[in-house]
C-alpha cells in the first residue's frame, strides 16, 4: 500500500521511522533487532536509507596511494524486500541522484516494482566526501525535482527506451525531502520552498522533514508551503538528542538549530545516559504537541538504536 493510501485511511497521527543498511559483511539480523521493539507501535510503513559510494585512498606497498570507490551500506532493495517478506509491513527505499545514472535508476525501479515496493523516498544526495559541491553521474540527474520527474513518467508507462511497446506503468507513491530551517545550499528560505514547490510539481506526494528540536519551525515551515501552493501532506521527522556531542554534530551534520532550554538541559547532564533521557523528554513533548496538531504521521530518524523511539513512542502512540 502507498503512503499516502496509509494516510488518507488514517484516524490518528501514524508512526513511522527509518533504518540504515547494515555495513558490507554484517547480517540484516541486525536490522531485525532494531525494528523488533519498534514492531508494537503499528508502522505501516518502514523507510529503508540507502548510501552512495564513497572514495576511499589505499596506500600500496610501494608508498603511493590508491583511489578507490566503494559502497559501504549496500543492499536497500534486498532489505526492502525482506522487510516486507518478514512483517507484512510496506517499505520506503530512499533513491538517490548521486551515484546513479538514468539507467541505473530505470533498472532499480524495475525491481522494486517486481517486488511489490509501491513508495520511493526520492533524493538528491549529498556530494562525495572528496567533492565540494555535488556532482551528479554523467547520465544522472542534478536535482532531486528531476528523480521524481523520471519515477512519475514510469508511473505513466515512460521508460528511457522510446521504441519500447506496450510498456507496463509502475504505481509509486513519491516522498521527497523539506527542511524546515532551509537547505544549506538554498539561497533563502523562501527560494527553498520554492525549490520544494519544484519537487511536488514534477510528481511528489508527500513530503517528510528534516529533523528539528523546535515544533514552531514545522509549523511556520508547513504555513509557507501552504502559502506557495503546496497541498501535499507534511510528516514532521524527528531524532531525539542522545551524546553531548549531538550538541556540536547536529548543528554541524543537519544544519538545524537547537533550543536553548534542551541545550542547557543536555549541558548540565552528568553523563551521556541523563542525555539520553533528557533527548526522551524532550521528544515526548514534541511529538505529544505535533500529535494533538493532527500531523498526518510522526517519523523518526532510528540511526541504528531504538531504545529512545520505543521510550517516546510508549508515551505517545
Amino acid at each position: 500500500m502507498k503512503v499516502t493510501e496509509h494516510i488518507n485511511k488514517a484516524k490518528d497521527t501514524l508512526f513511522s521511522f527509518e533504518i540504515l543498511p547494515p555495513l558490507k559483511g554484517q547480517k540484516i539480523e541486525d536490522i531485525y533487532n532494531v525494528i523488533d521493539p519498534l514492531m508494537e507501535f503499528n508502522p505501516p510503513w518502514i523507510n529503508v536509507t540507502y548510501h552512495r559510494e564513497e572514495v576511499i585512498y589505499k596506500r600500496l606497498p610501494n608508498g603511493l596511494l590508491e583511489q578507490k570507490t566503494v559502497r559501504k551500506r549496500p543492499g536497500t532493495v534486498g532489505i526492502c524486500a525482506a522487510l516486507q517478506y518478514r512483517y507484512k509491513v510496506d517499505t520506503v527505499p530512499h533513491m538517490l541522484c548521486g551515484g546513479f545514472s538514468k539507467e541505473d535508476t530505470e533498472n532499480a525501479l524495475i525491481d522494486l516494482d517486481f517486488l511489490g515496493v509501491q513508495n520511493i523516498m526520492a533524493l538528491r544526495g549529498d556530494s562525495m566526501k572528496n567533492e565540494r559541491f555535488f556532482a551528479p553521474e554523467a547520465d544522472g540527474h542534478q536535482f532531486a525535482k528531476d528523480l521524481v520527474g523520471q519515477i512519475r513518467g514510469m508511473n505513466e508507462g515512460q521508460y528511457l527506451d522510446e521504441d519500447l511497446k506496450n510498456s507496463s506503468k509502475t504505481d509509486f507513491a513519491i516522498g521527497v525531502a523539506g527542511y524546515p530551517e532551509k537547505h544549506f545550499e538554498a539561497p533563502s528560505p523562501n527560494q527553498d520552498i520554492e525549490y520544494l514547490k519544484e519537487k511536488v510539481d514534477s510528481g511528489a506526494d508527500y513530503i517528510v522533514t528534516q529533523l528539528f528540536f523546535d515544533n514552531q519551525k514545522y509549523f511556520d515551515f508547513v504555513d509557507r508551503c501552504r502559502a506557495a501552493g503546496i497541498t501535499v501532506p507534511i510528516i514532521p521527522g524527528l531524532k531525539p538528542i542522545a551524546t553531548k556531542q549531538h550538541l556540536s554534530f547536529l548543528p554541524h551534520f543537519f544544519k538545524v538549530d537547537l533550543p536553548d532550554a534542551l541545550v542547557k538541559a543536555v549541558v548540565d547532564c552528568k553523563d551521556n545516559a541523563a542525555v539520553r533521557q533528557v533527548g526522551v523528554e524532550w521528544g515526548i513533548q514534541q511529538a505529544k504537541e505535533l500529535k494533538a496538531a493532527g500531523v498526518p504521521a510522526i517519523h523518526f530518524y532510528s540511526m541504528g538504536r531504538p531504545d529512545n523511539i520505543v521510550g517516546i513512542a510508549q508515551e505517545v502512540f
